[in-house]
């Protein structure tokens, strides 16, 4: 299995950030649960609507994660663990949600595109020299369908992006420590029962990376946080309690 470089990552007390995708033309970040003004369990930066969370507060929370990257507009989608990727090419006015897709791309200044999480994976792309960004939301659900490779290959029709020149980044998200399985049997193919690190117990990480290398990027051009959210209450997990918001990774281009 491919390694990650997973010892560059750069963390303050509300938002992490990968040198790798920091850039003159770049904005990106992994924004914790801290900073915001949600109560309890959503407490503070909670950016999902539909949780029990007033919309206001996740309307504030949402704008400032705009005000702390300089964007002038989010994308995010109603996330339903399938593969539909959304394909923006052009400006708008206002933030924009868009339904039934788990991946964003786009070659458009100005737009954060936004993935909600609580323990899946948020893996960020950007191409440089065509100067276009995408990111997928990945669960197991996501890793069993390939999104990753989807959301490689639209960029690739969209933008002509070269995947050997793609810089991937993976977010926090659960860890092998934590991802236990009792069903994996029926939930996962035979092709993916090698990452089981422990009986039940399964490394995603390492089939995302092995996943981007198999899309064509470079081992070396893939970052991973290697950061458990349910281990890490810097982050929201779902597996850890349920009842609890979202954080956001977003990457856009300036």
């Amino acid at each position: 299995m491919n390694m990650s470089n997973h010892e560059r990552v750069q963390p303050n007390d509300n938002l992490l950030a990968f040198p790798a995708l920091v850039s003159t033309v770049l904005f990106h970040g992994v924004f914790k649960r801290k900073g915001g003004i949600s109560p309890a369990p959503w407490d503070s930066q909670n950016v999902a609507f539909g949780l029990g969370d007033a919309p206001q507060n996740v309307s504030a929370n949402r704008e400032g994660i705009k005000k702390a990257l300089g964007c002038k507009h989010l994308v995010s989608a109603k996330q339903i663990h399938e593969s539909q990727i959304f394909i923006l090419n052009e400006n708008f006015d206002g933030d924009l949600e868009v339904e039934g897709f788990d991946a964003l791309v786009t070659n458009v200044p100005g737009l954060g595109l936004m993935i909600q999480q609580a323990d899946c994976q948020a893996v960020m792309l950007f191409d440089p020299e065509n100067i276009a960004v995408g990111i997928a939301h990945v669960g197991w659900r996501g890793s069993v369908a390939n999104i990753i490779r989807k959301t490689v290959f639209a960029m690739v029709h969209a933008y002509a992006t070269a995947p050997a020149d793609l810089i991937a980044a993976i977010s926090p998200s659960l860890g092998p420590c934590c991802a236990e399985f009792v069903n994996y049997r029926s939930e996962l193919p035979a092709s993916m029962h090698g990452y089981q690190v422990q009986p039940n117990y399964f490394d995603f990480w390492a089939i995302s990376r092995d996943q981007l290398c198999a899309a064509g990027v470079r081992p070396g051009n893939i970052h991973d946080a290697k950061i458990c959210t349910c281990c890490n209450r810097d982050y929201f997990s779902y597996r850890r309690d349920r009842e609890t918001g979202r954080f956001a990774s977003v990457i856009g281009i300036k």
